[in-house]
């Protein structure tokens, strides 16, 4: 039997280019814009450093560690959620015929053929496998930034200063990393429009960008670190 070529409509191929470009494109502003310097993840960067260089006052570090466990086991939770997640969508793929006829049912809904509707499964599927290397690449991250607090040697070492920015900017690079996995996140959800039609997923994923954005640049949290609250 000969495979069957997916075929998608002109919707279809403008709704996932605008979708990725709204990804790509946040994505490039938020981590290479100026404008990060007045972001919710510029303020917490600088206090990530601001956290290393107590860090080095205190003689017993009890306080760095619970900080260092609690972002840890955030991260495990989303990494181990995102296998749960692609274990769902591979058994989806068991249920086309099943999941289309449901869909189908709904008011509006576009007519899709099981070829097209693997497609968007698969689609979900990199998504999530995206957002799992960025998970797990953060968890080891915030591992390394544990181990650099507990080699951290005392405030009036020679080297001190060099330690605390190298633990702030490994927890950094953890951070960065968990944010992307977050954002990936989002614009899966934003993909689930596209099994119903294309048109929610241009809707679902310009929305998803305009709150990325609210929370990065205009959010109430962002005016508490700027103190204007």
């Amino acid at each position: 039997m000969e495979p069957v070529m997916p075929t998608f409509t002109l919707l279809d191929v403008v709704a996932i280019c605008w979708a990725f470009a709204w990804w790509v494109g946040y994505t490039i502003f938020a981590d290479a814009s100026s404008r990060r310097r007045n972001s919710i993840s510029a303020h917490m960067a600088r206090n990530r450093h601001r956290w290393m260089e107590q860090m080095l006052k205190r003689d017993i570090r009890m306080v760095d560690t619970s900080i260092a466990s609690n972002l840890i086991t955030g991260i495990s939770f989303f990494s181990s959620t995102t296998i749960l997640v692609l274990i769902g969508l591979m058994a989806l793929l068991g249920y086309t015929d099943k999941a289309i006829e449901t869909v189908s049912a709904l008011p509006f809904a576009a007519v899709t053929t099981p070829a097209v509707w693997e497609c968007k499964v698969v689609l979900l599927i990199v998504i999530f496998i995206y957002a799992f290397f960025k998970f797990t690449w953060a968890f080891r991250l915030s591992n390394y930034c544990s181990i650099l607090i507990g080699a951290a040697p005392e405030a009036d070492a020679p080297d001190a200063a060099r330690a605390a920015a190298r633990a702030s900017r490994m927890s950094m690079m953890s951070a960065h990393n968990f944010n992307r996995g977050i954002r990936a996140y989002f614009f899966a959800l934003s993909a689930l429009g596209w099994f119903y039609h294309p048109l929610a997923f241009i809707v679902c994923a310009t929305w998803v960008t305009l709150v990325l954005y609210n929370r990065e640049f205009r959010s109430h949290a962002l005016d508490i670190l700027s103190g204007h609250h």
